[in-house]
């Protein structure tokens, strides 16, 4: 029963690891790629500096125009990441919604998937993540027996961290799962 949960909590550091690597590489701020597109892929200029002058305010030759205060959009913001480590070929997925509905998803060394949640579904996972209650939660629950090859699941949602195996996720917790984009 010890190797077991000591094996669990090594996937679980390395699967925090790799949470920890990808919100660094998808950090929000960032310039987007060629054609000085913005981090959200607006096509807009990178660093939020406008072309023009801001209301009220001339724009002096040679100086890029004031802009408003650095503010962050919570839109863009991350929402809820969720690891998913195990199984029988014992990869780990780490998926991230944003509060905008944009959504990148990792899995080991292959490229980076990303997508867009409908506005429908997004209501329907912010649903979940309320109705999961994730500050209530102890912060990791395992089933006894453990499911022998199945997946351990960790949930970042608001502050709280969430680590469940296969066997012990909550009905709020399978809720939030279904909402997801597919792992």
């Amino acid at each position: 029963m010890r190797t077991v949960r000591a094996e669990r909590t090594a996937r679980t550091a390395a699967g925090a690891l790799l949470v920890a690597a990808v919100l660094v590489g998808c950090g929000a701020g960032g310039a987007g790629g060629a054609g000085g597109a913005d981090s959200h892929g607006t096509g807009g200029p990178a660093g939020g500096a406008t072309a023009g002058a801001t209301a009220g305010t001339p724009a002096s030759p040679g100086r890029p125009a004031p802009s408003a205060s650095p503010s962050r959009d919570p839109a863009a913001e991350r929402l809820v990441t969720v690891t998913r480590t195990g199984g029988f070929a014992g990869r780990t997925v780490v998926l991230t919604v944003r509060g905008d509905g944009s959504w990148t998803r990792t899995a080991g060394t292959a490229r980076p998937e990303a997508g867009q949640l409908p506005p429908s579904g997004l209501e329907a996972l912010r649903t979940a993540l309320r109705a999961a209650d994730l500050p209530h939660l102890p912060a990791e629950a395992t089933a006894d027996p453990p499911v022998y090859d199945g997946f351990e699941y960790q949930f970042v949602y608001e502050g709280s961290t969430v680590s469940s195996d296969q066997g012990s996720l909550t009905p709020g917790l399978e809720k939030v799962l279904e909402a997801l984009p597919v792992f």
